[in-house]
């Protein structure tokens, strides 16, 4: 007599359509919430270094003029124009983004522009001057780090930075305590950078 053995069945490996199918959804979702602030963040970080450049090409140009003997109590932006390294000088009414806590600016002859190689736009105060040589007479700029108007006020897109008669530059939020300015008022405690710019 022949027994005949019971084989058993051998075990299956891999996933059925409907654990595909949902894993495939979990992962979209996750996916769908992660990739724009991935993309936000790698786009801010980009823009925060070009804010940086900005800031040390005008500081460079301030510590050039000033040991060229160009700077002094009643010095303005056509003093550090010769010494800063621009693409193009723009007076034709471009629009630059919105600025913390205040609109858009239009470059123009009261507020000339430079354009810079990595695409970010300086717009200067010409008639401002420091008005004097204490560590609270300053210089102001809007530094716009992306090319062109977004006609939107959120994100805010230009950081107002401030350049004092000692040479320190740095953004409006962290400006000396009794700086003033033609372009904002007072500055010092409570003023404030853009969300998606820091030092």
């Amino acid at each position: 007599m022949h027994s005949t053995l019971k084989r058993d069945k051998p075990p299956s490996f891999g996933f059925t359509l409907a654990e595909l199918l949902i894993s495939l959804a979990i992962l979209g979702l996750i996916a769908t919430f992660t990739i724009p602030k991935v993309l936000s963040s790698t786009q801010n970080s980009a823009n925060v270094a070009k804010v940086k450049e900005a800031a040390a090409t005008l500081a460079a140009a301030y510590q050039q003029a000033k040991l060229d003997g160009s700077i002094n109590s009643n010095s303005d932006v056509s003093d550090l124009s010769p010494y800063l390294n621009y693409l193009a000088w723009d007076t034709s009414g471009t629009l630059i983004d919105h600025v913390q806590g205040s609109t858009s600016q239009a470059c123009n002859t009261t507020y000339p522009c430079a354009k810079l190689a990595n695409g970010t736009t300086i717009l200067f105060n010409a008639p401002s001057q420091f008005g004097g040589t204490a560590t609270t007479n300053m210089l102001n700029f809007f530094v716009d780090p992306e090319p062109g108007y977004s006609g939107t006020t959120n994100p805010v897109r230009a950081v107002q930075m401030v350049l004092y008669y000692d040479g320190f530059i740095t953004s409006r939020a962290f400006a000396r305590p009794n700086s003033y300015t033609s372009l904002g008022g007072p500055y010092g405690p409570g003023s404030f950078d853009p969300p998606w710019f820091s030092w």
